[in-house]
């Protein structure tokens, strides 16, 4: 199956503090990370207000590494093989250290297969419903790319 990926995080090369995996068909998963460090001023104003934007269903407290690690690779479990696609190579690269659980150990994933598609002219954030909020963006990038292939 293919799933749609955006995450947020603490600034270039900061922390990831949110990520969204939207299948084509299915259950959506969104989910928040605890951050330590001190947040950088854009996304204080920008990301962090938009954070718990989501349905009920899907709000819950921010997670530790090992917690987010651990749902994405319960949710991933029953794919053979999913196809993740995302817009930002930051995307993917914090979606698979996340993976990562210690030197040599990550949490079991079936094989995963990676797209980074470049939209000239098109913003996750400026035809999101909530910029800024990895679900609701990740929901923008599913409908871009699905109506570019109709």
């Amino acid at each position: 199956m293919r799933y749609f990926l955006d995450t947020e995080f603490n600034g270039f090369g900061g922390a990831l503090l949110s990520l969204a995996l939207v299948p084509d068909d299915g259950e959506e998963l969104y989910l928040t990370l605890q951050c330590a460090d001190t947040i950088e001023p854009w996304v204080e104003r920008h990301v962090v207000p938009y954070l718990d934007t989501v349905p009920d269903a899907l709000r819950n407290p921010p997670l530790t590494r090992a917690e987010a690690a651990k749902t994405v690779a319960h949710y991933l479990q029953a794919d053979e093989a999913p196809y993740i696609t995302a817009d930002w190579p930051e995307d993917i690269a914090l979606f698979c250290m996340l993976l990562i659980t210690g030197p040599g150990q990550m949490v079991p994933v079936p094989p995963l297969r990676f797209e980074v598609l470049t939209l000239f002219g098109f913003s996750t954030a400026a035809n999101s419903a909530v910029p800024h909020n990895a679900l609701h963006d990740a929901r923008a990038l599913k409908d871009h790319v699905l109506t570019l292939l109709e």
